[in-house]
């Protein structure tokens, strides 16, 4: 109720960070599906939202379709390249697989900056959405988008929960604790493990409609290796095998990157960068914080956020 009335309370100002931090979290959980839940090692899932960015992108250009029927077929073209990914899983495990998926990322990478279906340098902007005769741009950008993405995530959120209490769920957990143990037990490993590559590629193929949308089209660097390290990293800071990780974690990085962003527009910086002769503290600032992050957290909490939560 908080979420859905903060448009009335908060600054605009704050929407462009908030909307990051709902789709981002839509990303995270399908992340923690492969990797928190099943035990997957998945360093592909930036490039899982590029194919449903690109696929909805495609959908809302040539298809002429509205972006509540766009969005979801980029969520099902993620779902199809997430399981033909997945199908290593069936025999290789922990740093192959991470390896494969990394694999995917670049093949990613090239194939869309040299797709003859998209345009010169892999960009396609899709028309002004709407939604019951209202653009966006009338509402405001960042509010729209941010009051399309929250029942998305609360539905996909509500959804991996109820999935998680049947067998296909608690297959997926035995999976990632034992697969031996669990195959011993009458468990299909493989059938989990793809099942669980097609749910968490379907929600990055969401959460990449979405993010196209927000972005107002799509490009092929916001959907590099970078991105799947930091949905990693929030994955890690939230805490794996957690649907409040899955939330914590997208706001403590994407608030980590504000205030990072802050600092460095701030006059004690440039006091700091005048000492450190020959230095660009504030283009080292970034890396160097969301670095001490990740290596703090699994120093000292590596159950992440989630933890504090749960205590």
């Amino acid at each position: 109720a908080v979420l859905v009335v903060l448009p009335l309370i908060v600054p605009r100002a704050w929407f462009p960070y908030l909307t990051q931090i709902v789709i981002f979290s839509v990303a995270v959980i399908g992340l923690n599906v492969t990797t928190g839940y099943t035990g997957l090692i998945n360093i592909g899932q930036g490039a899982f939202m590029g194919v449903g960015a690109y696929a909805t992108a495609l959908a809302a250009t040539r298809l002429n379709l509205p972006f509540y029927l766009a969005i979801p077929l980029g969520g099902v073209a993620g779902a199809l390249i997430g399981t033909l990914v997945g199908l290593p899983s069936l025999r290789l495990k922990y740093l192959y697989l991470a390896i494969a998926t990394l694999a995917f990322q670049i093949i990613f990478e090239w194939g869309v900056g040299h797709a003859p279906l998209l345009e010169q340098g892999g960009v396609i902007k899709p028309p002004t959405p709407q939604a019951f005769g209202v653009k966006d741009s009338f509402l405001n950008h960042n509010v729209f988008w941010y009051l399309v993405s929250l029942p998305v995530l609360i539905s996909v959120a509500l959804l991996w929960r109820n999935v998680l209490r049947t067998r296909h769920g608690r297959a997926m957990i035995a999976v990632r604790d034992n697969d031996r143990a669990a195959a011993a037990m009458g468990i299909h490993p493989g059938r989990a493990k793809l099942t669980a590559f097609l749910i968490g590629s379907f929600y990055a193929g969401v959460a990449g409609g979405l993010f196209m949308y927000f972005q107002k089209g799509a490009v092929i660097e916001d959907y590099s290796l970078g991105l799947s390290v930091k949905l990693l990293a929030m994955a890690i800071v939230g805490g794996l095998g957690s649907l409040p990780g899955s939330f914590l974690g997208p706001l403590f990085i994407v608030g980590l990157d504000r205030s990072v962003e802050l600092l460095s527009q701030s006059a004690l910086l440039g006091r700091v960068t005048a000492f450190a002769e020959g230095v660009d503290v504030a283009s080292a600032l970034r890396p160097f914080s969301f670095g001490m992050a990740i290596v703090l957290f699994l120093m000292f909490e590596p159950r992440g956020l989630a933890n504090w939560w749960r205590l």
